[in-house]
């Protein structure tokens, strides 16, 4: 299997991704916002396609730039083991000022990403 390229096999693909300032602009403007637990959510549904994440962590959550980073990956995390019940939907997360990452976030959000999906 020389020259055949590596695939992720778990992770977020640039399909279940929202990269493009257009698409949070829209989401902020025109999305649902809920608020569940601190965590701001701001959704929209689309037409089919999968379910996609973008998330706002701003210097204010977090000084440093490691544990801003850690509150992106639980968030990805709880997402990518959710996504499959959420639809086609877009997703905009904002956690709470002084959010703690760890198995409590990831617990907590998996159950809010489920609400969600209802």
């Amino acid at each position: 299997m020389l020259g055949e390229s590596k695939r992720a096999r778990f992770g977020l693909g640039a399909e279940k991704r929202l990269a493009s300032k257009a698409d949070f602009e829209r989401l902020l403007r025109e999305g649902a916002r809920r608020s569940r637990s601190g965590y701001t959510f701001f959704t929209a549904a689309r037409a089919d396609g999968p379910a996609r994440l973008g998330i706002l962590i701003s210097r204010k959550h977090a000084a440093r730039a490691t544990v801003r980073n850690r509150l992106k990956r639980c968030i990805r995390e709880a997402f990518r083991l959710e996504q499959a019940g959420l639809g086609a939907i877009d997703v905009l997360v904002r956690p709470p000022m002084g959010a703690r990452p760890g198995g409590a976030m990831l617990s907590r959000l998996r159950g809010l990403f489920m609400e969600l999906a209802k």
